[in-house]
């Protein structure tokens, strides 16, 4: 840093770490600049906090073996089709529910369940927009093979990869869908605080605002004073009645950076069920030619690496690095 010789009685100094994170510090002692001399200004008391893209809760997740991290998008992923916006739900614990039966080209309302791989991308698939209905598996093929992920040469196939998200940053390109084997890590293998004795808390099952669903603990998390204790945690065995957290609790949780996955239910063709009860989520990695991996939770069951029909609509939750 170079400064034009003279006396300054106070100047502003902002730095930029890796990352993005910012700190800005006012340096307020007399200080002279004398041409030709070397000054040394000493600054105490610097803090760089963690920059949190727009749209994305502040709690950070280990994806890999490699140390990886990603933040959640602030609720799922839903489409307006008559104005084609995407837009993050306004609230993590928001779904659409049975209004997805309809999905259509033209329809005013939102929707919240997709067919996998429909982020709008003519992938080469008979179906690739968000309203696709088939109820046929092979209509839903990246490239018209089976085998191709929405990664790689296909990766406009994600949503998040495709398309600007209004409320998260408002450019394609930002976000992206968690593969299997990432979303197998979250849940089942990377290391994360302990919460209320259990060490290594990754979820828990409970309601959130009377919603059914699955509470992400990210890697760091400090459980907020004053608000029940979870219980069941890492039970994929628990049911949602374990935990239940009102509006005001959650938004202590998810200041401290707690993730929510409601159970939004499926689509088949323009039928939607259960609702309120299982929860599908997908990942970007395709199992045969039938089925795309995806995460699958109900009360009594929870499987972060489950197969199932790729002609199904199922929740996006989005991440980004």
């Amino acid at each position: 840093m170079y400064l034009p010789a003279g006396s300054y009685s106070s100047f502003v100094i902002t730095m930029t770490a890796e990352g993005g994170a910012s700190c800005t510090k006012t340096a307020n002692s007399a200080i002279v600049i004398e041409r030709g001399k070397i000054t040394t200004i000493t600054l105490t008391g610097l803090s760089f906090g963690a920059s949190v893209p727009t749209g994305a809760i502040n709690g950070r997740f280990t994806i890999n073996a490699g140390g990886d991290k990603v933040y959640f998008s602030q609720g799922n992923l839903q489409y307006q089709a008559s104005t084609g916006t995407w837009r993050f739900a306004t609230n993590q614990y928001d779904c659409i529910g049975n209004s997805n039966s309809s999905i259509s080209s033209t329809n005013s309302g939102w929707i919240d369940l997709f067919g996998w791989g429909t982020s709008g991308w003519n992938s080469g698939a008979n179906c690739y927009q968000p309203w696709s209905t088939s109820t046929s598996y092979a209509d839903y093929y990246p490239g018209g093979a089976y085998t191709n992920n929405l990664t790689g040469s296909y990766a406009n196939a994600d949503w998040g990869v495709n398309n600007a998200i209004s409320n998260g940053g408002n450019a394609a390109g930002l976000w992206r869908t968690l593969t299997h084997e990432e979303w197998d890590y979250l849940f089942n293998t990377r290391s994360a605080s302990t919460v209320n004795g259990t060490a290594n808390a990754r979820y828990a099952k409970g309601t959130v605002n009377s919603v059914a669903g699955v509470i992400l603990f990210p890697d760091s998390y400090t459980h907020p004073d004053g608000l029940a204790q979870p219980t069941n945690i890492n039970s994929s065995g628990a049911n949602y009645t374990g935990n239940n957290y009102s509006t005001s609790d959650w938004t202590a949780m998810q200041t401290a950076g707690a993730v929510f996955l409601p159970a939004a239910g499926r689509r088949y063709g323009t039928s939607v069920n259960n609702v309120g009860s299982y929860g599908y989520y997908w990942s970007a990695s395709y199992y045969s030619s039938y089925y795309a991996w995806l995460v699958y939770f109900s009360s009594g069951g929870l499987d972060a690496e489950y197969a199932n029909f790729r002609n199904y609509g199922r929740s996006v939750r989005l991440v980004r690095g």
